[in-house]
């Protein structure tokens, strides 16, 4: 079983940038697609991103063209690259298999505030 281990939150400023990064413990380049997960207080949890083996990309509506999503699969590790950020995108952010998801990790918390 792969345990997944995000990092990379924290506190920014509308407008501001962050990098959050997925470790996982074992092998993710057997896995289909990796994607970034995100859930609000009193929301569901929502996919914001995801990226196949092969690098290709999808994005939420309310992320594109500000979220960049990459993986290096030598280093078994997601990242998730967000810019232009808004109080909206505020929530504990996640990564996961799409298509069989692994257990969740604790997520790494992303707060967006002036």
């Amino acid at each position: 079983q792969v345990q997944l281990v995000e990092s990379g939150g924290g506190l920014v400023q509308p407008g501001g940038s962050l990098t959050l990064s997925c470790a996982a413990s074992g092998s993710i380049f057997s896995i289909g697609a990796m994607g970034w997960y995100r859930q609000a207080p009193g929301k569901q949890r929502e996919l914001v991103a995801t990226i196949t083996r092969e690098g290709f990309t999808t994005y939420a509506d309310s992320v594109k063209g500000r979220f960049s999503i990459s993986r290096l699969n030598v280093k078994n590790t997601v990242y998730l690259r967000m810019n232009g950020l808004k109080p909206e995108d505020t929530a504990v952010y996640y990564c996961n298999a799409v298509q069989e998801p692994f257990g969740w990790g604790q997520g790494t918390q992303v707060t967006v505030s002036s």
